[in-house]
């Protein structure tokens, strides 16, 4: 950690662990910070901090000439670099670093252009900011951006890019609706595309310019409405209903502008890649598979799509015709992990005879490939210098748990080396409308290290698994997918785990899933770590920013209609029940779960004399985006867990 804690007083009166806020250094060439945590001295500590070192590399865009703009935290948080081609160094070429700001930033190429659309926000508070970045200039160091589209006192979202104009989501009309608006570069004039309500998540314009298709947050939880916009007269078409149980996303135009793709589960159980036809105004699938979610991409010259399997929390990648959705070959990728799904989306070069994306797993932080689409051939594409990784972390097992109910929940299971020492971690997901993956994770990998047999469940609520079983957690639901929490911990000592010595672990969501299973199976966990997690699900929905409550009310229940069960089914009502030590992070700025529910759950618990920790971030929102940050918090949570789970616990 670089830069030392601090005590602030809370309107809860509450002291609390609080780190200020630390400004990232700028780097003109690409090489990993290296702060190093204090006072760590648990087993896995050390493996932990040289794993948080160890340096990512994310692909945001490709452009005309093939070069990439990837996302690359060298100075301790994601910021942009242009890739060069090389034809003698495997078409890999310079780095070259574009921005310096305080936090993560993304973006796309502007095409035919020389110019880079940014997107930032300030501390973690999500307000996203737009900046053009200009790389025709001959500057040193990074090109300095041009302010575009700001006002902090609302968010504006990148949606699509098109030659001379970007299309954005701003909440700007009323804080909690989410329009669709299009700026010209050259004159900054700006036209309102879609101004009807909702979360609005993806738009993609057509190539002629005549229609925009959107996806927003329908009724049923984790559904998406598809809405067809023209540009010429603004009329909006409902391509799906508003009560349609059907999740959608990815949309693809073909380049002629006759028609689309997208990936859905609408009138089936998995999500298939499905074409949509504007003449005919009829929908034929592409590609399906009965077994498995996946999601798929037009190349730009009409000719493919790219296809994503959801494997059991991998995903194995594959070039097909889209004429008719014959394989045409599969992409050369390292076994057992994920290029789509939970990463950035994989892009298409302006030709269609190449595909670059991220790639990462359980063994290797997430770096970036450029794929041939006609062999299925990869490049890897790394940062100089890339450190040595241990040759020994850990890779998961599958498992089906009987739930009580009889359903089975699929859960990852790492081991360590000979066994561990018969303590266990349970890490669950947030979302809830999420998936636990096959995924980089520094934390897991050294909590496996420090001997903790890790367990990874997607319980009920998670995707992946079909349409049912994300299902079957909504609203008054809630509480079933906690009854998995204590159907894994009965099923544990199978696996060799000493059921007096298992933690939860959990972030969002998961950090609900940490406090209820601590409030609602007391006797059974010997620990939580609850990171930017919700402690009370009517104070969450009372106090999270305007435009997510709608949003979230959908899946969780509605003050209006369901606060008594929202109630009942919050562990802070159940706090008197929690017995087990927390160790609790939290950022300041955090828009979707405010800080107020780590106090309020840290308070109510040392009233009652329960060990518990509360570490909060100045410049972080909902979680923790800064590696000194990072190496500041994981280590402490590490060092926590080893203290509760020791071998004499019972």
């Amino acid at each position: 950690m670089t830069g030392s804690a601090r005590t602030r007083g809370t309107d809860a009166g509450l002291s609390v662990a609080t780190v200020p806020s630390m400004s990232t250094p700028s780097a003109s060439t690409p090489s990993p910070s290296t702060p190093s945590a204090s006072g760590s001295s648990a087993p896995g500590s050390e493996l932990l901090i040289r794993l948080l070192n160890t340096p990512s590399v994310v692909v945001h865009d490709i452009d005309d000439e093939g070069r990439l703009l990837v996302g690359y935290d060298a100075t301790g948080t994601s910021q942009l670099y242009e890739i060069e081609i090389d034809p003698t160094s495997n078409g890999v070429g310079a780095w070259r670093q574009l921005t310096a700001h305080d936090g993560p930033v993304r973006g796309r190429y502007l095409p035919q252009s020389r110019i880079v659309v940014a997107e930032h926000d300030t501390g973690g508070n999500e307000r996203a900011q737009l900046s053009l970045i200009d790389l025709g200039r001959d500057d040193d160091g990074p090109p300095p951006p041009q302010p575009f589209v700001h006002d902090a006192n609302w968010i504006h979202r990148l949606a699509a890019v098109q030659p001379g104009r970007v299309l954005y989501f701003t909440n700007r009309r009323n804080g909690v609706d989410f329009d669709l608006v299009v700026r010209d570069v050259q004159s900054g004039e700006e036209r309102v595309l879609y101004d009807g309500g909702g979360y609005t998540l993806e738009a993609e314009a057509s190539p002629d310019g005549s229609w925009v298709v959107l996806t927003r947050p329908n009724a049923p939880a984790n559904s998406m409405q598809l809405l067809l916009v023209s540009t010429d007269d603004g009329r909006v078409e409902e391509l799906t209903g508003w009560d349609d149980d059907a999740y959608i996303s990815t949309p693809s135009w073909l380049p002629d502008s006759s028609g689309f793709l997208v990936s859905t589960n609408g009138g089936r159980e998995m999500t298939a890649v499905v074409h949509y036809d504007l003449a005919t105004r009829q929908w034929r699938d592409v590609v399906v598979d009965e077994a498995h979610d996946l999601i798929g991409w037009a190349s730009p010259d009409g000719e493919h799509v790219l296809v994503a399997t959801n494997d059991d929390g991998a995903t194995p990648m594959a070039i097909h015709r889209l004429r008719d959705g014959a394989r045409v070959c599969t992409l050369d990728l390292p076994a057992g992990g994920c290029a789509a799904f939970l990463m950035p989306n994989p892009v298409w070069s302006r030709s269609g005879n190449s595909v670059a994306l991220t790639y990462c797993s359980p063994t290797s932080p997430p770096y970036a490939l450029r794929c041939n689409a006609s062999t299925g051939v990869v490049t890897s594409v790394r940062p100089p210098e890339f450190p040595a990784l241990p040759q020994d972390l850990a890779r998961p097992t599958s498992y089906r748990v009987p739930a009580h109910d009889g359903e089975r929940i699929p859960v990852f299971v790492y081991r360590p080396p000979e066994g561990g020492d018969g303590s266990a971690v349970l890490i669950i997901h947030g979302g809830p409308e999420s998936q636990s993956m096959r995924l980089w994770s520094p934390v897991l990998a050294s909590l496996v290290a420090q001997g903790h047999t890790v367990v990874v469940p997607n319980v009920r609520g998670s995707t992946g698994y079909g349409k049912r079983w994300y299902g079957l957690d909504d609203r008054r639901r809630r509480l079933d997918s906690v009854a998995d929490l204590a159907s894994i911990h009965d099923w544990l000592p199978s696996i060799g785990v000493d059921p007096s010595r298992v933690a939860l672990y959990g972030g969002s969501y998961g950090g609900y899933m940490v406090l209820a299973g601590l409030a609602f199976q007391p006797e059974r966990w010997a620990a939580g770590v609850d990171i930017v997690g919700i402690a009370s699900l009517v104070t969450f929905l009372e106090n999270t920013s305007s435009y997510r409550r709608r949003h979230r009310e959908r899946e969780y229940g509605s003050l209006e209609h369901d606060r008594d069960f929202l109630h009942e089914a919050s562990p802070l009502t159940h706090v008197d029940a929690i017995r087990a030590p927390l160790f609790v992070i939290h950022g300041a700025n955090d828009p979707r779960v405010p800080l107020s529910e780590a106090e309020q759950i840290v308070t109510a618990l040392r009233s009652r004399g329960v060990p518990c920790e509360l570490r909060v971030y100045e410049d972080e929102g909902h979680g923790l985006a800064r590696r000194a940050n990072r190496l500041d918090a994981y280590p402490a949570a590490l060092e926590f867990l080893a203290t509760h789970l020791k071998a004499s616990k019972k």
